[in-house]
């Protein structure tokens, strides 16, 4: 028993709200199109988990067996730094779970396009190995993207583009402009966290030779790019409001914007990086509450 609580712990199940709020958006916009299918949508859910908890394994083996999560790392401690897991255990777990993936988007890919759209299918299944690289080079093996400071567009790309974009062309087969502009302020959201974490982690970083974006971007400069990246995310939102505004209840969304203000107003007082910890939680499920309520607005 103690194992399983170990290994849920080092799956890091509070990163998984943010994983599916580009599945939301985009299952709810199919859904306000006439084209939602719960199949489609559980597939989708369980594939995206697999996906995240195989980013966050992975993570967790790169930056342990390179020495990047030292005693002063400020986060939560992840199991190989702790000890509690050895690498070669988490290794195989990687192995599992990208097994877990392949047959969760075969399934997925299946149930959506079958045997009619073949061309569609073989672009989805490249996306998917796109997916599985992308979850474990982040931060695994010598030419990690993450350590490059390329982590922001391969957020932006998966969390918002592919999450939201991809979801949707699922349920309807074709593209749309109605989801453009979500799954960019999604994908902004998302590189909000990631910049949050990096923020927090600027200082080990260095230490790591860990080149994100934050430590390219310089503490003011990293902070300034934060501020560009939620406020031009809300900004999208009141866009995409005004071209498709269809009853009050698109609105609703709007309420998502206090915790992200309160949040905004908390970074700009910060400055110790210690404090940027408990503000990943709160721009997480404040990215959540928008994709829900973004969705509930259209669905109603």
């Amino acid at each position: 028993m103690n194992k399983i609580k170990l290994w849920l712990s080092a799956f890091r199940l509070r990163t998984l709200p943010l994983s599916l709020s580009g599945i939301i958006v985009g299952s709810s916009m199919a859904y306000f199109n006439g084209a939602f299918d719960v199949l489609i949508f559980s597939l989708a859910v369980l594939t995206t988990i697999s996906f995240q908890v195989l980013s966050n394994l992975a993570n967790d083996y790169g930056d342990g067996v390179k020495g990047t999560d030292g005693e002063d790392r400020i986060g939560p401690k992840r199991a190989i730094q702790s000890g509690l897991i050895s690498p070669k255990e988490m290794l195989k777990g990687i192995k599992i779970n990208v097994l877990i993936c392949i047959v969760l988007a075969f399934s997925l890919i299946y149930s959506a396009f079958g045997s009619e759209y073949f061309l569609y299918t073989i672009i989805f299944f490249v996306l998917a190995g796109l997916s599985i690289y992308a979850a474990i080079n982040y931060t695994m093996g010598t030419s990690a993207y993450g350590y490059k400071g390329l982590g922001d567009i391969f957020v932006f790309v998966f969390f918002g583009l592919v999450s939201v974009v991809g979801s949707y062309f699922l349920y309807v087969k074709e593209f749309d402009h109605l989801v453009i502009m979500p799954a960019i302020a999604v994908g902004f959201l998302s590189m909000g966290v990631l910049n949050l974490n990096n923020m927090r982690d600027r200082e080990s970083d260095i230490e790591a030779r860990k080149i994100t974006l934050a430590v390219r971007l310089g503490k003011s400069k990293s902070k300034a790019y934060h501020f560009i990246l939620i406020l031009g995310a809300m900004l999208l939102g009141v866009i995409f409001e005004i071209l498709y505004f269809k009853s009050f209840y698109n609105l609703l969304f709007l309420l998502s914007y206090i915790p992200l203000i309160k949040h905004l107003i908390t970074v700009y007082k910060t400055d110790n990086p210690k404090d940027f910890d408990p503000q990943l939680k709160v721009l997480s499920l404040s990215t959540f509450l928008f994709a829900i309520l973004l969705g509930l607005g259209y669905i109603l």
